[in-house]
């Protein structure tokens, strides 16, 4: 069995790194992923017919190499896809409660459009639609 994921968005906020101890450098970001709310098999729409979307958040760590590329290319709004795995935690908070994390483990991230807009004032692939058909 494989753990595969594959996920289409844009970046919540700019990257953050850190390295470990040992050297590893771990770079995490958000991702926001975005699809149509249906009631009774129909898209909704609010009052001025737009599609009402449902997004979720998700938690993105990429490391050395990837996360390395992602901090120096990557920002804020920037739509991106990331390929990975997903990875579950388990820890125990001060209060000895168990609390439990979920984030995705990138092994690639393909830039789907620019990180900052054209200098010349036109406008910048992160104006397109970002609607993704499936």
């Amino acid at each position: 069995m494989q753990n595969i994921v594959i996920l289409a968005g844009n970046i919540g906020q700019n990257p953050e790194s850190r390295t470990t101890q040992g050297g590893t450098q771990i770079t995490n970001f958000t991702l926001a992923t975005s699809r149509p709310r249906y009631l009774e098999g129909k898209v909704v729409r609010d009052d001025n017919g737009y599609r009402v979307q449902d997004t979720e958040w998700h938690r993105i760590t990429a490391f050395n190499g990837l996360g390395k590329t992602i901090q120096e290319h990557c920002e804020k709004g920037m739509k991106v896809l990331v390929r990975g795995r997903i990875h579950y935690t388990k820890w125990t908070d001060r209060d000895g409660v168990d609390r439990y994390g979920c984030e995705i483990i990138a092994e690639t991230v393909d830039f789907l459009s620019r990180a900052k807009p054209a200098v010349d004032g036109k406008t910048s692939d992160n104006d397109l639609d970002d609607d993704i058909p499936f």
